[in-house]
């Protein structure tokens, strides 16, 4: 790639924290914004990240934090991946170049990063709440590390508005009633120019609520703007319209509203700002249209408007190829279930605004009419997918593993209970890289396996995966779940003609003596390292594949007790998972009267920071040198340092 110079900020180099921008004229502010966007186009293209979000609230960010005085105002970024810029501002600047690498800055907000990140977050829809519980706590007389509490601002995308939390949280502030302020960034709408500056005029003269009543004058505005821009004004009829229902909608719900208005433009968003900080008494929303990708040609061309991107040239935007060995497991997922939707007319897939991520964006190319985005709406998910079983389709609800988490009481109270035939395709299982403890897929191993009649699988490899896929799509005694991570396979060929498995049925890879290592998931190829390691000392372990936490083979996990000295479990999960359901299938049968060395390898009780994903399980202790110690442990023989 083009080696490109770092671009030249004279006026963002004065700036150390945002009390500096403070001394700026709105002028210098507006020239502000336009080194904060070259900054951050710079710092991405070194790190990679998301990258449209943050283009897209440039202009918004400099502008709250010209007007409000954080850390004692509290703002709060809804998901905060935009809010690169927020950490440049905010004293973070020399940092920035290691975002979301290992002992680096996090990709998020993150309380324990820095006092101007009140709130951490990575899932959406939270911001409204967390504003609200500042607001209430500020007027109780609470207070935090940094002193008094001021202002609370929530700063939410128009998709996370699609959470029923978001309205769970606007109602109850509608009715505290507390000074607090919400600002809908809503990038899905496109205005061109003219209709863009009518948009702008207007909303100004429809603004309403306690600041300005003005909406008499507006009556004759199409007559008093320049005969090029009334054919626009008629062609806007429409979006006043939705502006007026949007409006009426916030305000039922308790809220001032004023908008839309232009997110990119300075002189507005200062304007409202300054307006609403000096006289709000009550819950404010201003809804701001924005532009993702805003300023950075190859991001606003992009189909997904630079969300998520690699390392790329600033110059032609082209991201670097990572060099591929093997296909990822989401594709293989959604090539399999493609495979299977061809042959079974009744498979649908449900995702929560993740299609392209979960790979059903192929899926619905191929059969639109069965494909479902139901928006960051996970709870909704699970529960549509059940009354599609109920039914008698076959749904396939694909969700990361971190995001099954927000659906878990209607995968008990409308899935489970009820034996309805859901089908959870978990992507995203255990450690995920440079997203970090937020999007790891750690418990879903422990909460879906304790459920009665749950069938619970994790794919060790590739082929593992598409025969998983085909087991589920026959599968229709209840829900049944199964698991993969993020990333590229191992390599293996995937059968053409894939078999369902046997419910409750593992599989042992390699016979050995003494000691047994059962895997759960994809630490199978880790176990086979360590096997590798471990024949150096003349140990050669038994392995096996268990695929099933629920139900177990409970015949292989017995006879791999009573043949071995040594039984180890190994999963990419929390405690509570697959060891503890082995670990009490043995107990009941008595196994540990009689002497059996038992082990569980698990990830441990921390939330660990983004890192490349080896680097992770090496902090989770999990790779092929902590597997070959451990056996050497329960042996009692020396451990070793193993070479890299």
């Amino acid at each position: 790639m083009t080696d490109i110079p770092r671009p030249s900020t004279p006026l963002l180099d004065r700036v150390t924290s945002p009390a500096d921008l403070k001394r700026l004229s709105d002028a210098d502010l507006v020239r502000l914004a336009g080194e904060l966007r070259a900054e951050t186009i710079s710092a991405v293209s070194e790190t990679g990240g998301h990258l449209g979000a943050g283009l897209g609230v440039v202009e918004l960010t400099v502008a709250l934090h010209a007007v409000f005085d954080a850390p004692r105002d509290k703002i709060i970024w809804d998901v905060s991946h935009q809010s690169y810029p927020h950490k440049i501002l905010t004293g973070r600047r020399d940092r920035i170049r290691t975002l979301r690498q290992k002992d680096g800055l996090s990709g998020f907000t993150k309380r324990s990063e820095s006092p101007y990140d009140p709130f951490g977050a990575a899932h959406s829809s939270t911001s409204i709440s967390a504003a609200l519980g500042f607001a209430v706590a500020r007027d109780l007389g609470g207070a935090t590390p940094e002193g008094a509490i001021g202002d609370t601002i929530a700063i939410i995308g128009d998709g996370s508005m699609s959470a029923g939390m978001a309205f769970e949280a606007m109602n109850n502030a509608g009715d505290l009633k507390k000074r607090m302020f919400v600002i809908l960034n809503d990038n899905e709408m496109s205005i061109a120019p003219p209709v863009g500056a009518l948009s702008s005029y207007l909303s100004r003269l429809y603004a309403g609520g306690p600041f300005q009543d003005l909406k008499a004058a507006a009556k004759g505005a199409v007559n008093m703007l320049p005969e090029p821009l009334r054919e626009g004004a008629k062609r806007a009829k429409e979006m006043l319209k939705h502006m007026t229902v949007g409006g009426t909608m916030f305000e039922e719900l308790g809220f001032s509203y004023l908008g839309p208005i232009d997110g990119h433009d300075m002189e507005q968003l200062l304007a409202v700002l300054r307006t609403v900080h000096d006289r709000a008494t009550g819950p404010v929303l201003i809804h701001a249209i924005t532009q993702k990708g805003k300023g950075y040609a190859p991001a606003e061309a992009a189909r997904d408007k630079g969300h998520g991107v690699g390392k790329f040239d600033v110059v032609t935007g082209e991201q670097a190829k990572v060099k591929s060995n093997a296909p990822s497991y989401t594709s293989v997922f959604a090539n399999a279930l493609i495979e299977q939707a061809e042959k079974d007319s009744r498979i649908v897939a449900i995702t929560a605004a993740m299609p392209d991520g979960t790979g059903l964006d192929k899926f619905m190319a191929r059969f639109a009419d069965r494909c479902f985005d139901v928006g960051i709406a996970e709870q909704h998910a699970v529960t549509f997918a059940a009354g599609l079983a109920a039914g008698g389709m076959k749904p396939f609800c694909a969700l990361y593993s971190t995001f099954l988490q927000r659906g878990y009481d209607q995968v008990v109270h409308d899935v489970a209970i009820q034996r309805l035939p859901v089908r959870f395709a978990i992507d995203r299982a255990g450690l995920v890289g440079a997203d970090g403890a937020t999007h790891a897929g750690a418990f879903d191993i422990a909460f879906m396996a304790n459920l009665p009649g749950m069938v619970v699988m994790a794919a060790a490899d590739e082929a593992e995966l598409v025969r998983m896929v085909a087991t589920a799509a026959q599968h229709n005694d209840g829900p049944i779940a199964f698991r993969f991570p993020r990333g590229e396979g191992v390599g293996v060929e995937i059968p053409a003609d894939a078999q369902p498995l046997e419910i409750g049925k593992g599989r042992i890879t390699q016979a050995g003596a003494r000691v047994a290592i059962l895997s759960f998931g994809t630490r199978l190829s880790e176990a086979e390292a360590a096997a590798e390691l471990l024949s150096a000392r003349g140990i050669t372990p038994t392995i096996a594949d268990a695929r099933f936490a629920k139900p177990l083979d409970r015949d292989m996990i017995l006879r791999l007790a009573r043949e071995h000295e040594v039984l180890i479990t190994i999963e990419e999960g929390a405690i509570g998972g697959f060891g503890s359901h082995v670990a009490q299938l043995l107990a009941e049968a008595g196994v540990f009267d009689h002497g059996l060395k038992f082990r569980s390898m698990v990830l441990p009780d921390i939330f660990i920071d983004q890192a490349n994903p080896r680097d992770m399980y090496d902090v989770a202790g999990l790779n092929a040198n902590d597997i070959a110690n451990k056996v050497l442990s329960a042996l009692g023989v020396a451990l070793l340092e193993w070479r890299a």
